[in-house]
């Protein structure tokens, strides 16, 4: 009686996951199109509700304002960051994209254009709510809201 035995899990192989890297022809623009994804879930999830909290009269008690402020403000920062990364990789694209795919290249500027309407709209909320014009604050986050 032979004995026949599955093998259920795949084993590596460097060839071949060699050959899977070189297929993918459009790195700059999947990678814009990655950033963009994670500015605009970033925006979405953490930024956008805590505005909401904070553009609500009865959402936070009254001597919890300020922290949610200084939250809102370090949330903002890190949304600015990503924001660079996500611009930087757009920059990188236009720069570098002279045999990438035409329809891959447009889809991946349209995101990002979609992307910097959200972070206009968004960064006018926290405008009107922290002060904070642009993505660097003019003095320290705890000093801020210290008498709020």
């Amino acid at each position: 009686m032979e004995s026949t035995t599955f093998c259920l899990k795949q084993r590596y192989r460097p060839a071949e996951a060699q050959s899977m890297l070189s297929e993918t022809a459009h790195p700059l623009d999947i990678c814009l199109i990655l950033r963009a994804h994670g500015e605009q879930r970033w925006l979405i999830s953490e930024v956008v509700p805590t505005v909401r909290q904070l553009e609500c009269d009865d959402a936070i008690a009254e001597d919890q304002v300020g922290a949610a402020l200084a939250y809102l403000e370090v949330l903002w920062l890190d949304a600015c960051r990503r924001a660079a990364e996500t611009d930087a990789a757009r920059e990188q694209l236009e720069r570098d994209n002279a045999l990438g795919d035409p329809v891959m290249y447009e889809k991946a500027r349209r995101y990002h254009a979609a992307v910097r309407r959200l972070r206009a709209a968004v960064a006018q909320r926290v405008a009107a709510l922290t002060g904070l014009n642009h993505c660097a604050p003019r003095w320290p986050i705890l000093d801020r809201y210290v008498s709020s």
